[in-house]
């Protein structure tokens, strides 16, 4: 059933967040960056920066308070600010404060590259000198040139044997040179351009996906108090007050089936493009190699006949069994994608947000502000056109 609401074309994507990717190719590369930046006893690590950057905004939040314990905040920029923190100090540790320049750029770059997306599209005019074109070009040597010296700096940190498995360009490059030849010398498994390109990944991918995801979260709880309270009371029935810990996160079942369920009915990428490397069969179709399918993730994760007459109404108990058993298709759940090229940061994005969502609920109840207007957007990713205004209340 998820495949029957798919498109196929030939061509070329025209680039940004939506180009295209193999289908059942494997790769070295995901394999890295899986099986040892994002195995579960990594997370462990990265415990202490989820925490202080949601420290610091709830701090910012508390002195925001009026004199009657009430403020209002656009909590899209604010979650924007908190997952390019997140990703800056769990990627690049100490170098955190060079890394948030490179996701600074990045962002504009990503709006740039929207932007031209959406223009009539002509073959090789990204190429031309253009004012517009040269910027972007500037923009993406600044990010290359950060990394680059970053990159470069932490190889030769770690052939002088330095310690440097504490965030995630370390736990990547420690995997990239695991292997030895038989002189016992390290084989560099990726190139310089290639651990740039994943660096690259690791800030789009996981910024953006998780401060959309905490926009609706709020958005969609403040819509719905009920499930607020559920929620409040167990992170409090699990946490009180303290610190939430990494144990406790495998307990939360309310929250979870929650951030199913926004991630169903707002998931951060509307569609995903995949290209067909060989001839494939999907159903009864028979594809060409170079076709490019494009997954209609938002039709699918609202379409009735899946999820039943209640799909566009928000219910986290229909994941109270589990993902496979919420839908009539145990695949149509589709937020990060599905099979070997389901996203390699699924779990860093879930783990930042149920951190994130206990320390507010922690910390204060929240009402949708009087000037919030509901319009989901889809530009880059989808998000509300008009911010996020959200009432918080200390507790």
């Amino acid at each position: 059933a998820a495949w029957r609401s798919t498109r196929a074309r030939s061509g070329s994507s025209t680039g940004g967040s939506s180009t295209p990717r193999s289908i059942s190719r494997s790769s070295s590369m995901s394999k890295f960056v899986t099986e040892d930046t994002h195995g579960s006893l990594n997370f462990q690590l990265m415990m202490p920066a989820f925490s202080a950057c949601c420290e610091e905004l709830v701090s910012r939040w508390t002195q925001s308070l009026g004199s009657d314990g009430w403020c209002e905040v656009d909590v899209c920029p604010a979650f924007q600010t908190l997952t390019g923190d997140v990703i800056s100090r769990t990627a690049f540790g100490s170098s955190y404060l060079e890394g948030r320049r490179i996701f600074e750029l990045q962002s504009v770059q990503a709006d740039r590259i929207v932007a031209e997306v959406k223009k009539i599209f002509i073959p090789g005019y990204m190429s031309l000198p253009t004012k517009k074109n040269r910027l972007m070009h500037q923009t993406n040597n600044e990010i290359e040139s950060i990394l680059r010296g970053l990159i470069e700096k932490r190889m030769q940190a770690m052939q002088q044997g330095e310690s440097t498995k504490d965030d995630l360009l370390g736990l990547m490059l420690e995997s990239n040179m695991r292997e030895t030849d038989d002189k016992g010398q390290p084989i560099l498994g990726m190139t310089i351009e290639e651990v740039i390109e994943e660096c690259k990944l690791f800030y789009f991918a996981g910024s953006e996906t998780t401060s959309v995801l905490l926009t609706w979260t709020m958005i969609v709880l403040a819509m719905h108090p009920e499930w607020q309270d559920r929620a409040r009371e167990e992170v409090l029935g699990l946490f009180a007050k303290n610190k939430p810990e990494y144990d406790g996160f495998s307990k939360l079942k309310t929250v979870t089936m929650i951030l199913y369920e926004v991630l169903r009915l707002y998931p951060p990428a509307v569609a995903f493009m995949r290209k067909t490397y060989k001839e494939i069969e999907i159903g009864s179709i028979t594809y060409p190699a170079g076709v490019i399918i494009e997954l209609p993730v938002l039709l699918i994760h609202h379409d009735p006949d899946i999820w039943g007459s209640d799909v566009h109404e928000f219910k986290p108990e229909r994941f109270a069994d589990g993902i496979a058993k919420a839908s009539k298709d145990p695949g149509a759940f589709l937020p990060f994608g599905w099979g070997p090229r389901i996203c390699i940061g699924q779990n860093f994005a879930l783990l930042e947000a149920k951190m994130a969502v206990c320390m507010i609920l922690q910390h204060f109840e929240f009402d949708l502000g009087p000037t919030y207007s509901h319009v989901p957007h889809n530009q880059k990713m989808l998000r509300p056109m008009h911010g996020a205004q959200i009432k918080l209340r200390a507790i």
